[in-house]
Order: structure tokens, then C-alpha cells, then sequence
């Protein structure tokens, strides 16, 4: 696929953003779904894009840095593997797998950045002491632009050198590795979701989980309701969650009503 100046330099920018996002303004814009359909936009093929920053954002649901270990950056990786997506033509299960190595090298890039930027703390810290708003402000916008281009220009390069030799690449890849790639992208999205689940669920969330599953089923077997099935089921999930709301609200209302206790009720 060609693609034009403006189209990288996009990708650049919203890469950019993306990066300062991970860590500041809403924490939201830098992930993968989002991401994803908006370089789609970008390359021409935003449902191909929305479909891999899904199944990225899939993957990443669950990681979390735990102490020194961190995941796989999920604003590199998501981005490439919309790019690859789009400009190769490649499977969106063997994009996602493709992308994790850009993922793990974005890490060690913010790794490596917060590393060179910890003496900068006394200046941060001077600043504070003296009252030098300023100062604080102008620290942080050294470091957040150093953050984004950081991002930006690792896969701004990636993008233009996939560009010069990725389809030569991709046709090279024998059939059993494409076969595994796309296994293995087809597999991490549960293995996240795994993850997200092994944290948070306890023994009053299994009830819903199984129930969400079986009528998952059921409607994923009514053909008339296949299409409009994730829909179907986030509408029901909604009125469970609502309905859970309301009687735990109820409970302890009534458990605090403020009423006279002089006779025991």
C-alpha cells in the first residue's frame, strides 16, 4: 500500500499524543481501540483498524506493571499492528502478534527515558520548595515532549521501513509461521481477559460470569441475533450491573436509615 507524507505524518502525531496520554490527559486516547481506529482512519481502512485495536486492547486488559515488571507498551504496539494491519494486509490475529516486539522495545524506550529523567526530580523538587510554578510547568513539558518523541519516532521509522520492505516480508513468511502468528494473536486476547479475571473475580462474580456465558451462547445460536449479539449482551450486562446497584444501594440504606435504635429497629 503507498501511502502519502501527510499519512505518516499523522500517524506521528497520534502516536505523539498517544504517548503523553499513557501518563497524562485523559489516559484513555492511548488505548489500543482507540488508537487502532484512528490510524485506520488515517490508512483508509478504519473497520480493519478498529477490529485490531480491539483485539489489542483484548490483550492488554489484564497487564499491569507489577514492581519493576512492565507489559508490553500498549500505545507502540497497538499502533503498529493497526499500521501492519493496513498497509500489508496482514491478518488482524497476526498483526497483533507481529506488533508485540515493537511493543516490548517501546518498554524498554519509557524504561530507559524515566531512567535518564530521575536526576531531573531535584529540579522538580527545587522548583517546588521555591514555589516556581513555572518552572514545574516548563520541567513538564521538556519531559512530556522527550516522552512523545520518543514514541513517535520509533514508529514513525518502523512505518516507513515496513513500508520499503514489509511486503516482501510478509510474502516471505512461510505458511506454518503465519499459521502460528495468527494462533498465537488469536490466543492472547483471552490470555488477557484471563488475566483481567484472575484479579478481579471473587465468589459473588461467578454467578454473573456463568450466566454471562450461557447467554452468550444462546444468542450467538439465534441467527436473527448473531449480528447484534456483543450489543445484546452489554445491554443485558448493563441491567444486571444496574440492577446490582440499586439493591446494594437499597441495603445500605436501609441498614443506615438514621431511624430511632431505642427499640431495636
Amino acid at each position: 500500500m503507498d501511502v502519502s507524507f501527510v499519512q505518516v505524518a499523522l500517524v506521528f502525531i497520534v502516536t505523539f499524543i498517544a504517548a503523553i496520554d499513557q501518563f497524562d490527559f485523559l489516559e484513555s486516547l492511548y488505548q489500543p481501540i482507540v488508537t487502532g481506529a484512528v490510524v485506520g482512519a488515517i490508512l483508509g481502512d478504519v473497520t480493519t483498524g478498529l477490529v485490531v485495536g480491539g483485539t489489542y486492547q483484548l490483550m492488554t486488559i489484564g497487564n499491569m506493571p507489577i514492581g519493576g515488571a512492565q507489559p508490553p507498551n500498549a500505545v507502540i504496539g497497538g499502533i503498529m499492528a493497526a499500521v501492519f494491519a493496513c498497509t500489508l494486509k496482514m491478518d488482524p490475529n497476526v498483526a497483533v502478534a507481529t506488533a508485540i516486539p515493537f511493543a516490548l522495545l517501546g518498554q524498554y524506550g519509557v524504561t530507559l527515558f524515566f531512567t535518564v529523567r530521575a536526576p531531573i526530580m531535584e529540579s522538580f523538587r527545587n522548583c517546588a520548595v521555591n514555589a516556581d510554578t513555572k518552572g514545574v510547568t516548563r520541567l513538564t513539558i521538556i519531559s512530556e515532549v522527550i516522552l512523545g518523541l520518543i514514541f513517535a519516532v520509533i514508529v514513525t521509522l518502523f512505518f516507513v521501513a515496513g513500508l520499503a520492505v514489509g511486503q516482501d516480508l510478509v510474502n516471505a513468511i512461510p505458511a506454518w509461521l503465519n499459521d502460528g502468528l495468527s494462533a498465537a494473536g488469536g490466543m492472547m486476547r483471552f490470555v488477557g481477559f484471563a488475566i483481567l479475571l484472575k484479579v478481579m473475580m471473587n465468589r459473588d462474580m461467578w454467578a454473573f460470569f456463568l450466566l454471562g456465558f450461557a447467554l452468550t451462547n444462546v444468542v450467538h445460536a439465534i441467527p436473527a441475533l448473531a449480528k447484534p449479539e456483543l450489543l445484546i449482551m452489554a445491554v443485558i450486562g448493563f441491567a444486571l450491573a444496574f440492577w446490582d446497584f440499586q439493591q446494594q444501594t437499597e441495603l445500605k440504606g436501609a441498614a443506615f436509615d438514621g431511624g430511632d435504635m431505642s427499640d431495636g429497629i
